[in-house]
């Protein structure tokens, strides 16, 4: 299979390394750098040492840059490795191609300024609704880091599509002995899932930066994934997708792993950095800082009662301190618990 990947950050990649290593190079893949030095650098040292250090491509993965149009009119598969602030404009420009194109960005799509009023930030399948609907297109997400996923440690991803072939094709492509891929039909339960991890990661980042225990972190976690639940179903997602990889599995590995930059947020707020000397620290971009205000702005138009993500909400925006946020949420009413979406 011919694959063209765009976009040679860490996660675009490291998912054209998997693809490149799978079967014995059985597929043709093409990663695209938008930097022509970087592109070439990486070609000839056959890494991308400034977003994987010590991991080393596949003999098959040819890293290019420049004009994209011999690319895409040979591929049989894009994949957009860029984030979601970009996705716009790439799905605009690959707007008539014939192969599927499907993306690894999570997060909701913040408002434009010049939006009309009461305008809402789109998840990415609904951008690709409004600019390309013609495109057969669809999502991989799921609970992984790729500095991980570029040393082929096990790994479990899910393939979502509201087209059945491009699921399969997604697996077909990415599925190995350490890349496992499972087909999922809910392209916006795992789109909800893997948007909101991300802020409720800042959360339990900020929970555990003011070491307030691992009793604090578990509530924190099971209650997010309510949250999670009660606004994908509002949206029209299966709640069982929220059992699964996309839901519960990101949020753990996002919530508690030692490389997601969403927790780093946190522990760094907790610590008395400011939000623009925590996100300038990473040198990565964290989406659930710029997907939080989008999410409960979602939220707030279907009457889905989201408190953390508020929270969360009101500690980026500087209305209230990293203590008072913990407070905030402990001082809420007592209520009845009603399973996961309760």
């Amino acid at each position: 299979m011919k694959i063209f990947v765009i976009g040679a950050g860490a996660w675009g990649t490291a998912i054209a390394m998997s693809a490149a290593g799978n079967r014995a190079g059985a597929h043709s893949v093409t990663l695209w750098a938008r930097d022509a030095a970087q592109a070439q650098h990486m070609q000839q040292a056959r890494a991308n040492a400034r977003y994987l250090r010590g991991a080393v491509f596949p003999d098959s993965l040819e890293v290019v840059s420049g004009h994209i149009a011999q690319h895409v009119a040979d591929a049989e598969l894009i994949v957009l490795g860029t984030p979601m602030a970009a996705l716009r404009e790439w799905l605009v420009q690959l707007a008539d191609v014939q192969a599927p194109v499907v993306w690894l960005c999570k997060g909701f799509e913040a408002v434009p300024a010049n939006a009309p009023a009461g305008a809402v930030g789109l998840m990415a399948h609904e951008v690709c609704r409004q600019v390309a609907p013609q495109l057969r297109n669809g999502v991989l997400s799921g609970p992984s880091f790729a500095d991980e996923v570029a040393r082929q440690q096990p790994t479990a991803l899910v393939a979502a599509s509201a087209h059945a072939e491009v699921a399969e094709l997604l697996v077909a492509a990415f599925h190995s002995d350490t890349l496992r891929v499972y087909a999922n039909s809910d392209i916006v339960g795992v789109e909800v899932g893997g948007a909101v991890k991300n802020v409720l990661a800042i959360a339990t980042g900020l929970c555990d930066g003011l070491q307030l225990g691992l009793n604090a972190r578990a509530a924190l976690i099971t209650r997010g994934l309510a949250e999670m639940t009660r606004l994908g179903m509002a949206l029209g997602a299966k709640p069982q997708t929220f059992m699964g990889l996309s839901g519960l599995g990101d949020l753990v590995l996002t919530a508690t792993g030692d490389l997601s930059r969403n927790r780093k947020v946190g522990l760094l707020l907790a610590k008395g950095m400011t939000l623009e000397q925590a996100v300038q620290s990473l040198g990565h971009v964290a989406e659930g800082v710029y997907s939080a205000r989008t999410v409960l702005a979602r939220a707030q138009l279907l009457d889905v009662e989201m408190p953390i993500t508020e929270t969360v909400v009101d500690l980026l925006d500087g209305r209230i301190a990293a203590s008072d946020a913990v407070r905030a949420l402990m001082t809420r009413e007592p209520r009845e618990e009603e399973g996961a979406a309760g």
